[in-house]
């Protein structure tokens, strides 16, 4: 079910006072701040206790032992969490914009559905099994996808209704397909069983350059859209009347979300809530500006990514919680609490 933002938001004016830009200004420093000391947790805390000695040699001195391994993987492990953290919330948050749904993520258009039936079609009929296979095969399946729903949506003549009802009907039929693949093969559901949580343990620096040119593009993209997302907040006639072209609009918004998505699925699995849950978060105290949400959900988003897999390797001692999981069990809760909270506020 669609969400519309209600009209007083929408109708908010784009040049907030210069003392409510102070403020967000001060508070995006603060996020930034809180994002440096995760990152530092992430490379010092694990499920393989180091001394804070083994955690600063083998940052600055490695020299090939124990403690500098563990040290080399933990960054691998950071740096993707930060870029896949980084291009789910901003991913979300132009999904939401363009949905005009603040309740959108990026499994509303089918694009973690592509990715993953990619994957299983990649395991089972075209007998890959590493991850930069899965990589190049889960991005074609999210690009595929995304350009679909684009075509179904109603190309030029697309709406966020027909988008989201587009993105929607195609995820029924891949997941669909999922399940049948992965019942009938039992060596693809083994494979894939351990994608499909979201992990971010298999972090290699080879798999981090196959992603990034496509991460950073959609990164860039997605904040270049501020301004014309805000004009089309507001409705498809005022967006006219402001300059706002809506079809080249929306079709960079696709091309941004789907890049970033399918980017961040196939070097990590689909990662529930973290598109869906930070720009929501986000635009409770930023208003409806999304050239402060997409900046907010930039840094915000890998906080919560990053915090949450410091947190899966520390609860399960020396076992490990994979990061997918440990999302969908903080993001239900607090999300619950928070479509709560907006439905008591609308009354």
């Amino acid at each position: 079910m669609l969400v519309e933002s209600p009209p007083e938001q929408r109708a908010e004016s784009q040049s907030a006072p210069p003392n409510r830009r102070a403020i967000r200004a001060v508070g995006l420093l603060v996020s930034v701040l809180i994002l440096v000391v995760v990152v530092l947790a992430s490379i010092a805390i694990g499920a393989k206790q180091l001394s804070l000695g083994e955690v600063w040699h083998g940052l600055f001195e490695s020299s090939g032992t124990y403690g500098d391994v563990v040290v080399d993987d933990r960054i691998s492990r950071t740096v993707l969490g930060l870029l896949a953290g980084a291009a789910l919330g901003l991913a979300g948050a132009v999904l939401q914009a363009l949905t005009r749904n603040p309740l959108a993520d990026p499994g509303l258009l089918g694009i973690n559905a592509g990715a993953s039936a990619a994957v299983v079609t990649a395991i089972t009929f075209f007998g890959v099994t590493s991850l930069s296979g899965y990589v190049w095969f889960a991005f074609l399946g999210a690009a595929a996808v995304g350009a679909m729903v684009w075509f179904l949506g109603g190309s030029r003549g697309a709406t966020p209704v027909r988008l989201a009802l587009a993105g929607t009907a195609i995820s029924a039929a891949l997941y669909g397909y999922l399940q049948a693949v992965m019942i009938m093969d039992n060596a693809a559901l083994n494979k894939m069983r351990f994608w499909t949580v979201g992990s971010l343990t298999s972090a290699t620096d080879s798999t981090i350059k196959q992603v990034l040119p496509f991460l950073v593009v959609g990164v860039v993209l997605a904040l270049a859209l501020a301004r014309p997302l805000n004009a089309m907040e507001m409705g498809d006639d005022t967006a006219k009347a402001l300059g706002a072209n809506l079809n080249r609009t929306r079709v960079l918004s696709m091309l941004a979300a789907t890049v970033q998505c399918g980017a961040a699925t196939a070097a990590c699995g689909p990662i529930v809530f973290v598109g869906l849950m930070v720009p929501h978060v986000v635009r409770s105290f930023t208003g409806p500006d999304l050239r402060w949400i997409l900046p907010y959900a930039a840094v915000l988003s890998p906080v919560l990514l990053l915090g949450a897999d410091v947190l899966g390797r520390t609860v399960t001692r020396p076992a490990e919680l994979q990061v997918g999981i440990v999302t969908a069990i903080l993001g239900g809760p607090v999300f619950i609490f928070l479509v709560r909270r907006r439905r008591t506020a609308q009354l």
